[in-house]
């Protein structure tokens, strides 16, 4: 396990030292959470547009208690495993590029990632029938979401990685609830 560690340490610094300052500031706003409101918009309008507003509302319960859920455990994995972030860990300090707003204390495993990967693959499902491609672009996205957690100095690969594969799994499982609730309850 201590090896592993190591090597997380090790692709971090060298993920992290990629950066440069001409691009701190792209990754800073990749990275807030509210940059993601305009990408939410567009799902939830193209939710009513395909599937209606009973749907609609039906769908932003089901994805409210899935950023719920998400963020709930990741929670509670933080305080459970208490890895500190890179950017809490003295040897790292002069080795790494820290460029976020804060440090948050435990990092294990991102927030970000796993709420990101979780409305990906719930939104990217949800409209494979109309668009084929999406959950790629939405996957992408998820990614490029998660690196930036990296960037910044907040996260550590294997942070990123465990985020990543829980809201996958997480998105898959709210998806087949919504779509139970729709069957069950909306007649088209």
């Amino acid at each position: 396990m201590e090896q592993l560690l190591q090597y997380d340490e090790s692709i971090f610094l060298y993920l992290n030292n990629l950066g440069a300052a001409q691009w701190d500031t792209l990754w800073l706003i990749i990275t807030h959470k509210f940059s993601f409101i305009p990408l939410y918009a567009i799902l939830l309008a193209l939710i009513y547009k395909k599937f209606g507003w009973k749907s609609l509302l039906l769908f932003m319960v089901v994805i409210a208690l899935m950023i719920t859920f998400t963020d709930q455990i990741t929670n509670v994995f933080k305080r459970g495993f208490q890895r500190p972030r890179p950017c809490r860990v003295a040897h790292l300090e002069l080795q790494m590029r820290f460029i976020a707003v804060r440090c948050g204390k435990y990092g294990f495993f991102s927030g970000h990632s796993s709420n990101t990967m979780a409305a990906a693959i719930f939104a990217g499902l949800l409209f494979k029938a109309y668009y084929k491609y999406l959950i790629f672009v939405l996957i992408l996205w998820s990614l490029i979401v998660a690196y930036s957690r990296i960037y910044v100095g907040v996260h550590y690969p294997l942070d990123i990685i465990c985020g990543l594969s829980f809201g996958a799994i997480s998105g898959y499982a709210f998806y087949k609830l919504g779509q139970m609730l729709k069957a069950k309850y909306i007649k088209n």
